[in-house]
């Protein structure tokens, strides 16, 4: 619409015809009621200049009509914009009567002269040259003067220029050719100072009809300035033109780019869609090896509770033959000798010779020997009981001989005997003997130790701990460790335990656990 507009003010009427069509097709089915009546209005204006009068006079009524169905009458007062047009369109077809009738329709509206003093100065000026046409001289010249010092407030001088010479054809029709050249002189010298070309070209006819002294050199310069408006006029259409051809190359362009914008925001979803899976399934596998981490190392812990019952079973064996045996020996060896001796004593009670005496001297030397095989016997048994007293123990020593045997560090290790295993809970043993594993097994592949110290020990509250090399040592202040030790910290954390890293570059590495012994820890049961 705006388009339309303009390319009409620069006289491009086929131009703007199809800018206004393609507007039309846009307001007729929207709710912009006001935006419909302006481009009915300019079409009206645009068939005007066509000389398409009949088509004007439709669209400027449709205008009109739109005007008072959606009531769109303001300060602006469209209705009687529509009546100025229409009158304005009957007098140029030289229906003097029903311009006049537009005229006056349209200044019924009182209000008109405050709210806009340029369009009452228009319908006046219109009204009164309606009347002057039609030789109705009713309020004339009265109605020009009166239009021309409203005109002359503003900053316009086409219309101070169009009033100027409606005034001179005033004169001129009624015969008073000096007022008659003095005001198309006034409207030539507003016409000249304006810069305006359609101003001169307008007040240039009028002086060259009115002052027939000056009518050739009026009419000279009338026809070079025409000549000059219209090559004007060309060339406003052929920029419009090239405008037009840029605004397409333009568009096409901003398409092209719009086109490119949707690649790249599809590129940009599938990317975002891909990396939103990728993370998914490497959740999703970092969580399928947790769980299978977790099951091994539960089964881990099925096995080291079965080989604890098994080493019991071996224990409880060993035990049974070895009281097997010891009731064999006392049964037939001390147990016979002392019952041949207590016979042999009764047989020399009676004797005082001195064989008799070296005879019992030799059985009191036999009570002796059977008294020391005695004392060995209480001796093995109660060596056998330390060595016995748990089956943790026992695995505990079969790992520190199993590194021994496999790795070339020399291994030394002491474990107290007065711990009772008995009051402490298998999740306790089972996590001691998985972080004395991992503490040796992290010490053969990083360490390089020549010597390895563990100690085992406790006392009435807690089960202690130590691993100790003389390696290369590593900076505790890791903010990452490896996942052998990370598994340490917590198997220990596990047991409610506490769990102290001492080392240092060159200078080895100390590993103290502190575990306090609970006897309501849980105990693991293997499944079937």
């Amino acid at each position: 619409m705006n388009k339309g507009i303009v390319q009409y003010l620069r006289s491009d009427f086929l131009g703007a015809e199809l800018s206004l069509t393609r507007a039309y097709t846009i307001f007729k089915d929207s709710e912009k009621k006001d935006k419909l009546y302006a481009t009915l209005n300019q079409f009206g204006l645009v068939y005007n200049e066509l000389k398409e009068y009949d088509k004007a006079v439709f669209y400027h009524n449709k205008a009109l009509e739109t005007v008072i169905e959606f009531k769109l009458q303001n300060k602006e007062h469209q209705e009687a914009v529509c009546y100025n047009n229409l009158g304005y369109l009957y007098l140029k077809q030289k229906n003097y009567l029903k311009a006049i009738t537009n005229f006056e329709s349209a200044l019924k509206d009182k209000t008109i002269i405050n709210d806009d003093p340029d369009l009452y100065a228009l319908l006046i000026d219109n009204l009164a040259y309606s009347r002057l046409q039609s030789s109705n001289y009713k309020d004339l010249p009265n109605l020009f003067f009166e239009a021309l010092d409203i005109r002359k407030t503003f900053n316009d001088p086409t219309v101070v220029v169009g009033s100027y010479i409606h005034l001179s054809e005033y004169y001129q029709k009624t015969n008073n050719n000096k007022e008659a050249i003095k005001y198309s002189e006034l409207a030539l010298n507003k016409a000249r100072s304006s810069n305006i070309p359609n101003n001169v070209v307008l007040a240039l006819k009028q002086a060259s009809i009115v002052d027939k002294k000056n009518s050739f050199d009026y009419s000279n310069e009338y026809i070079k300035i025409s000549d000059s408006l219209q090559i004007a006029e060309r060339n406003s259409k052929d920029r419009f033109s090239k405008i037009q051809l840029e605004t397409n190359e333009i568009i096409e362009e901003n398409e092209g780019l719009a086109e490119k914008n949707r690649n790249l925001l599809y590129v940009f979803v599938v990317t975002f869609i891909l990396v939103v899976l990728l993370f998914v399934v490497r959740a999703q596998r970092a969580r399928t090896r947790e769980l299978l981490y977790k099951q091994a190392q539960q089964k881990a812990n099925e096995d080291i509770y079965n080989l604890m019952m098994s080493q019991q079973a071996i224990i409880d064996e060993s035990r049974s033959k070895e009281k097997k045996r010891l009731a064999q020996d006392l049964h037939d060896g001390v147990l016979g000798r002392m019952f041949g001796l207590r016979l042999n004593l009764d047989s020399l009670n009676s004797s005082t010779d001195e064989e008799a005496v070296q005879k019992r001297f030799e059985l009191l030397n036999e009570l002796k020997t059977i008294e020391q095989d005695i004392r060995e016997i209480s001796h093995d048994l109660n060596r056998e009981k330390q060595v016995l007293i748990n089956n943790f123990v026992s695995i505990v020593h079969n790992l520190l001989e199993e590194q021994k045997n496999a790795f070339d560090a020399e291994v030394s290790y002491t474990i107290d005997n007065n711990v009772n295993w008995d009051k402490i809970g298998n999740a306790i043993k089972i996590n001691l003997y998985r972080i004395l594993q991992e503490g040796l097994q992290n010490i053969n592949k990083y360490a390089n130790a020549k010597n390895i110290f563990v100690e085992i020990k406790g006392d009435e509250e807690n089960v202690y701990l130590k691993i100790k090399d003389d390696g290369i040592g590593f900076d505790v202040n890791k903010k990452s460790k490896g996942i052998g030790m990370q598994n340490m910290i917590s198997r220990t954390h596990d047991c409610k335990g506490i769990i102290d890293i001492t080392s240092k570059k060159d200078e080895g590495t100390k590993i103290v656990i502190t575990i306090p012994i609970e006897t309501n820890q849980p105990v693991i049961i293997p499944q079937e």
